[in-house]
């Protein structure tokens, strides 16, 4: 779509209502903002509350029986009484998890050997490393938290050399891209935000960037809320936006000299469930938080209901006025708690005394119950969101080897497996993209744009040395391995070079010191190679046990036997 005509657009587009109103209800739990969340449920902001939001969750409402879904986050305050209300962050705590599994590590992009001759791709996995670098590495690490709370985001090559001398990457949120798809593939995308105010703040303004293949135009609009107003004559006409008059024409177009697309399209999970029909959605991703929204919302009231136990539990005193120290008339009366000592007075209310007139009141804290409730609930969210409970504590940090680890593991190892389906095509795409940028407009030599990439992640769960070193030990006894495979299983990120050159050195080793030969004689039985010639030892002179183990090297002609 190219960018839109000036009027009365509204904007964001309406067909995008309905995601971008679940992307709302995720970044609240993902963010864990608690007003937010209010807002969401039951504020003025309410999902609900949009007309082609709520036509499309009807089918939430039927099920409810009538009205509205109830909600903790929804339930309005008790008027009078102080809002209470607490929230466990699990949600970001889930996509803090997934971007950990995915990004602890920067994963190995290697250049495919026979899509380019080997100086060059020698240098070009040397500059895809510096596009990963620690800065690099970071960006990835807050894509992909963010796709795994928000369910998608987009990446983009951006480049300035009088900031930095290589493109670098720009991650933007799914709400701030327009897309347009073509059999399911990022085709061209609107990129927009919303920039300062200026004067009386009445008018807001935007930049639109429409990114095509090869080209980028910019819009800049002044309009107001949900509608995208007039467009401005020049970029100039925004502060924010007069550095983009240099590198533009009059349309407001700049070429990018790329046949490519500078934003890349990084889904977390398909298919997506919750927007099936909503035309131009499929392509999008799911959110780890899809479905479970209603289970966190309930391990907020449990543990909202955990503490208003506690603040009721406290102990209280009843205490008759008679008790009470008067200061004086009209001042009111004071009770010592540290007064160990009271009279009791007979003959009030008919006789009694107030001996027993003292109450006490401290309510029941179901400490027990809460608990239990809050850990199934915890479990059953990590669950369907995929991952293991080990990953949270809550199979305790008993010390296991790596095969019972993974084990444990093995849900949130096969969510692990399942992301990188999606992820290691939409790094290899961008990094293809930004290896354009570099050598058009950063100069980058030695440089091969057209070379096929390969990406692979360490192990999640590393293997056990101690366990390691007793597999290739019953192997080697077996006969069934070679050094090479050896070297090739205790170090897998070697390439066969490497491995090939530790086997060398392995072997130089064994050679330089033979085993059992204490006076390194070479191997030769004999005296010790003090540097006399061969000549000068006896011919009779033989060392005591010298005819051990000769027997299957001598000759059938009896030497053995004249040797002993």
């Amino acid at each position: 779509m190219p960018l839109p005509p000036s009027g009365n657009t509204p904007w964001p587009p309406p067909a995008l209502e309905v995601p971008h109103a679940d992307m709302d209800m995720w970044r609240a739990w993902y963010s864990g903002n608690t007003d937010h969340l209010a807002a969401v449920y039951g504020g003025p902001a309410n999902y609900r509350n949009n007309q082609v939001a709520r036509a499309f969750f009807e089918v939430d409402q039927r099920r409810a029986g009538s009205g509205e879904l109830r909600t903790f986050w929804g339930a309005e305050v008790t008027p009078g009484q102080q809002s209470a209300k607490l929230h466990v962050p699990i949600g970001a705590d889930i996509a803090e998890l997934s971007a950990d599994l995915l990004w602890a590590d920067v994963p190995t992009v290697t250049v495919d050997a026979d899509s380019t001759d080997a100086a060059t791709a020698k240098s070009t996995t040397a500059q895809i490393g510096r596009y990963l670098d620690d800065r690099g590495h970071a960006r990835m690490r807050e894509a992909a938290e963010l796709t795994a709370g928000l369910s998608n985001v987009y990446l983009r090559v951006v480049w300035d050399t009088t900031l930095r001398p290589r493109p670098w990457t720009d991650v933007i949120q799914p709400e701030a891209v327009v897309p347009t798809w073509r059999w399911g593939e990022l085709a061209e995308a609107i990129v927009w935000r919303e920039l300062a105010p200026l004067g009386d703040g009445s008018k807001v303004w935007r930049l639109l960037e429409h990114h095509t293949v090869g080209a980028i135009e910019y819009g800049l609009y002044e309009g107001g809320v949900g509608t995208l107003g007039m467009r401005a004559d020049s970029l100039g006409a925004h502060p924010d936006t007069e550095y983009l008059v240099a590198r533009t024409d009059s349309q407001g177009r700049q070429a990018t000299g790329i046949d490519r697309l500078l934003i890349t399209h990084m889904p977390n999970v398909l298919p997506n469930r919750v927007w099936d029909g909503i035309a131009g959605t499929a392509p999008l991703g799911r959110s780890d938080l899809s479905g479970v929204e209603p289970l966190m919302d309930a391990l907020d009231e449990t543990w909202s209901s955990w503490m208003r136990d506690l603040r009721l539990g406290k102990a209280r005193l009843l205490i008759p006025q008679t008790m009470l120290d008067s200061d004086g008339p009209g001042t009111g009366g004071l009770f010592n708690l540290e007064q160990e000592v009271r009279v009791a007075l007979s003959g009030l209310l008919g006789g009694e005394t107030m001996q027993d007139s003292i109450s006490e009141i401290q309510f029941k804290i179901r400490v027990e119950e809460h608990e239990q409730t809050s850990k199934a609930l915890r479990l059953q969210i990590m669950s369907s969101a995929g991952y293991s409970a080990q990953h949270f504590g809550e199979a305790g940090t008993v010390a296991a080897t790596a095969t019972e680890v993974a084990a444990r593991k093995e849900e949130s190892l096969s969510t692990r497996g399942t992301k990188l389906l999606y992820q290691r095509p939409a790094l290899l795409d961008h990094l293809t993209v930004m290896m354009m940028v570099d050598v058009r407009h950063c100069g980058a030599k030695g440089v091969d744009p057209g070379a096929e990439l390969t990406a692979s992640w360490p192990q999640a769960v590393q293997p056990d040395q101690e366990a390691t070193a007793r597999t290739l030990s019953l192997l080697e006894a077996a006969g069934a391995i070679s050094t090479f495979m050896k070297v090739k299983w205790r170090s897998p990120e070697l390439d066969d070079t490497e491995v090939a050159a530790e086997v060398a050195r392995i072997r130089a080793d064994k050679q330089s010191v033979p085993s059992g030969d204490p006076f390194n004689t070479g191997g030769r039985p004999g005296k010790p190679d003090d540097g006399a010639a061969d000549g000068d030892a006896a011919d009779g002179d033989v060392e005591a046990g010298a005819d051990e183990g000769l027997d299957d090297e001598e000759d059938d002609d009896g030497a053995g036997l004249r040797a002993a």
